[in-house]
């Protein structure tokens, strides 16, 4: 199904000669933290409604800045 705003993410990892599929696997789920995918799907698994995705990102920066102004003052 493709949709409007709907990006498609590419992410693989060969497995190596002589390497085990654990191995594999923890790479490739690293790749998917580095890359953010997880936390998009997270992210899109319920819709938001745009003044809550505003009332939570103003929420993160508000606590960002107290951090920032706390570590400032030690």
């Amino acid at each position: 199904m493709v949709g409007k705003g709907v990006n498609f993410m590419t992410v693989s990892v060969q497995v190596r000669k002589g390497e085990t599929v654990d191995k594999a696997l923890r790479r490739l789920k690293k790749q998917l933290d580095r890359e953010g995918v997880i936390h998009e799907v997270r992210e899109r698994r319920y819709f938001e409604k745009p003044c809550a995705k505003r009332r939570r990102k103003e929420k993160i920066a508000r606590f960002a800045n107290y951090l920032r102004v706390r570590n400032e003052k030690m």
